[in-house]
């Protein structure tokens, strides 16, 4: 949380709350904000003849709180961040949004199921499911599915054109599922051993938090690029090897 905001908190927050008071200003509930004190993530209030006061900067504690979750981080996550960490911990969001943001070339698709059926020929429950299971398909209630990559949904209906059914077209994708999420495992080991661990290890320096967030947005484009290449070559081989049998063996004959 920049400087600014915080200052622009502090004249518009009032200077002394009681919980009660902290929990409207913030809309978050007494117990959660009870809750957040005993895990370390609120730090306690001035207590004045039994009443505890909190100010702008529990404000801005639980608002930060609030956006970390709404991030994905989970309370455990964030605990050990701003107990550990206070300073980083509004820098872990934006680690947490170069993470998750979406590729700027692709957006998802929705499709009714009757467009489904069209496109593909049919309405299979069981192909339904495995697409659902395998992530191909997002379900969005009232028989409308996400496509959050569209272009694997282009390869699944260009491949059942050339006449191989659907059901043995997704059992590929799945094999091809498992085998990117090996190789995405790989490359962020390789971010976090080569990069993350060396700037934990030195504290975290202040001036190294704009690399890190700029290493993680750079990381998924290179290792699209990569993962390509390197497709590219091995389906060579593997075609010119399984063509090559097939030759062999019908000279043979």
């Amino acid at each position: 949380m920049s400087n600014d905001t915080q200052a622009t908190q502090a004249r518009t927050t009032p200077a002394e709350m009681t919980v009660e008071q902290l929990a409207y200003e913030t809309g978050m509930s007494v117990r959660n904000i009870r809750n957040h004190q005993s895990r370390g993530l609120l730090p306690p209030p001035a207590v004045r003849a039994r009443t505890g006061y909190y100010g702008a900067d529990h404000v801005a504690r639980l608002r930060l709180i609030q956006e970390m979750q709404a991030e994905g981080f989970k309370l455990s996550a964030i605990s050990r961040l701003i107990g550990e960490h206070g300073a980083d911990a509004d820098r872990f969001v934006g680690l947490r949004q170069a993470v998750t943001a979406p590729f700027d070339d692709e957006a998802p698709e929705v499709l009714t199921r009757e467009e489904l059926g069209e496109r593909f020929g049919g309405d299979d429950p069981k192909v339904l499911a495995k697409a659902l299971k395998l992530g191909i398909l997002v379900d969005l209630g009232d028989e409308r599915y996400e496509a959050p990559s569209p272009t694997l949904l282009r390869a699944a209906e260009e491949v059942l054109g050339m006449g191989i059914p659907l059901a043995p077209a997704l059992a590929t994708i799945e094999k091809l599922s498992r085998a990117s999420h090996s190789s995405a495992r790989a490359f962020v080991s390789l971010f976090l051993d080569e990069l993350w661990k060396p700037f934990d290890a030195a504290g975290r320096p202040d001036e190294d938090w704009p690399k890190m967030i700029a290493a993680i947005e750079r990381l998924r484009p290179i290792a699209v690029d990569a993962m390509v290449a390197t497709f590219r070559l091995s389906l060579t081989e593997e075609v010119d090897k399984a063509f090559g049998e097939v030759l062999e063996r019908a000279r043979k004959k």
